[in-house]
């Protein structure tokens, strides 16, 4: 009697994102982690003042603190998809968080700008993009009909941290100096470590329900009946036919995979965010400086970002419902769009502000619009790729958008430097967000819309988990049900032998009545001899 493997049964199907439970707490740590991401290079430009006395530098050198660590958070993403691929999300956001703070930690240390780029820079933005895109990848695992909320809500982690990290940075300022600052921040970095210590693989729950599976299967063994569909199938003329299941070898799991570049929804994707993120980051970074040589105090002009992240508080949230209701999330895309124009149009109209009440509505538009571009920025990647292919399409994205922040901020405070004018900085920022807008909205409605109409509309491919463990389960769970459709098959097979051998056997009734009885030694071997033939189909059709 042979032995039935439980991968060649009915095995449970692939584990859904359960929309809740766990996944709060993974939202939860996920809301930390964007809030220290995106929140901390700009509370950072808080010290760039006293920087630049100290080490007696240009306000461009001492931008490029924050530009370095923006570039690690995105140039490092294909590193990060490779890492998380091999060893999953927690084991490197844990190690991420030690990065960060040690970065941090040692930047308090420095005696010149080189070691200030990088400690500060490199050491703590690699390890927030260690955290970073973890965090994103867990959280798609974790949640799909409530995505586009869940995205909301996590992204409103930034401006929460922003709003009380830029009057934090101050008031460390004042009372122990950019150096203890810098080191106090780092201790709260450590909590980095925390948010990844909760970031739960999701296929542990596959793994249990296999495990049951496979304990389903050794007590169905013990069955006289037990195995018949790999042993073979009995026929009409006593003969077997045996089919063997043979297993599918796995497929070698890609660390990095390349073949999203031939979506056109990402190629256009990956387009704009590289023309956004050219001005996107500029106005936070040089709003502080920027009032502050129009003569608004020190306090106030650290307030300038507390409202901004104040108000994109609740745009964020807001807008990740609206972008989760039906008639809106299949056109999630132009809701993108609309938002970075809403967003480019707000820094060239406010680009002639030159008092305090100026800036702070500057700050509640830009505030608006900031926060609809963040909230719905990685859902519109989601919804492009899907969350199987998200792990590695966030990471080569981020590796182009990287370039962006290189060009961007330092270029806008060479400009600052240059001209001693900031109008010139928020129209050229303006623009270039205005300008991927454009490109995005008509690009979208040209290439894809269009093409949808002409081409039939693709498979759609199923949800599943970035982490390299929860891929590697659903890959085992598709092989169990490609072996269960073969053995569905065999059993058709095999019910078709055993209706013609019921056919066959009323036959040879009618003719043993009428001729009379059957020999008894061959009565369980033939069916056609018509010898307990009840016996023989009531053996098979079970």
């Amino acid at each position: 009697m042979g032995r039935p493997d439980p991968e060649e049964g009915q095995l449970p199907a692939p584990v859904k994102p359960p929309d809740g439970g766990w996944g709060w707490i993974v939202l939860l740590g996920c809301f930390v982690i964007t809030g220290f991401s995106y929140a901390f290079p700009k509370a950072v430009s808080v010290y760039f003042k006293e920087l630049m006395k100290d080490f007696h530098v240009g306000y461009s050198d001492t931008a490029w603190i924050s530009s370095i660590m923006l570039a690690m958070l995105y140039g490092t993403g294909p590193v990060c998809s490779i890492m998380v691929n091999q060893f999953g999300c927690r084991p490197v956001m844990l190690i991420g968080g030690l990065l960060a703070s040690s970065g941090m930690i040692l930047a308090s240390f420095t005696t010149n700008i080189i070691e200030l780029y990088l400690t500060a820079g490199v050491l703590t933005g690699l390890g927030m993009a260690l955290n970073f895109q973890p965090s994103l990848i867990m959280l798609g695992t974790y949640f799909d009909k409530r995505r586009p909320l869940a995205n909301g809500l996590a992204a409103a982690g930034s401006p929460v941290f922003l709003s009380s990290l830029s009057p934090l940075g101050q008031v460390l300022l004042e009372k122990f100096g950019w150096r203890g600052g810098f080191l106090i921040m780092g201790g709260l970095l450590l909590n980095c470590c925390t948010c990844g210590a909760v970031m739960r693989p999701l296929d542990m729950g596959m793994k249990r329900k296999m495990g049951k599976a496979q304990d389903k299967y050794e007590a169905k063994e013990m069955l006289p009946i037990g195995g018949k569909s790999e042993e073979g199938v009995s026929t009409t003329d006593g003969t077997k036919k045996t089919k063997k299941v043979k297993k599918k070898p796995k497929k070698g799991k890609k660390l990095l995979d390349f073949s999203i570049f031939s979506n056109r929804g990402f190629i256009i994707y990956t387009i704009s965010k590289f023309i956004l993120v050219l001005g996107l980051f500029v106005p936070p970074i040089l709003l502080v400086n920027y009032a502050k040589d129009t003569g608004v105090p020190d306090t106030e002009a650290a307030f300038l970002l507390s409202i901004i992240g104040f108000i994109d508080i609740f745009a964020r949230p807001a807008c990740g419902m609206v972008a989760g209701l039906k008639w809106v999330r299949p056109h999630v895309a132009y809701l993108f769009s609309f938002s970075m124009l809403f967003n480019g149009l707000t820094d060239i109209c406010s680009a002639r502000a030159s008092n305090y009440t100026g800036l702070v509505i500057f700050c509640v538009f830009f505030g608006i619009s900031y926060g609809m571009v963040g909230a719905l920025q990685f859902e519109v990647l989601m919804a492009i790729v899907g969350s199987q292919k998200f792990s590695s399409a966030i990471g080569l994205v981020l590796l182009i958008e990287a370039f962006a922040v290189l060009i961007g901020p330092p270029s806008a405070g060479r400009l600052v430097d240059a001209l001693k004018n900031y109008e010139v900085i928020f129209y050229l920022a303006g623009s270039e967000v205005v300008l991927s807008a454009l490109f995005l909205a008509m690009a979208t409605y040209c290439c894809l819309n269009r093409g949808k109409k002409k081409d039939p509309p693709p498979e759609k491919n199923p949800s599943a988990g970035g982490g390299s463990d929860t891929e590697e389960a659903e890959s085992d769970v598709q092989e169990a049900e490609e072996h269960s459709s073969d053995n569905h098959q065999l059993a058709h097979s095999t019910d078709n032998a055993v209706v013609a051998a019921s056919e066959e056997a009323n036959h040879v009734e009618e003719q043993s009545g009428e001729g009379g009885g059957c020999p008894e030694a061959d009565g369980e071997v033939l069916a056609r001899d018509g010898c307990n033939i009840d016996q023989t189909v009531e053996r098979d059709r079970f």
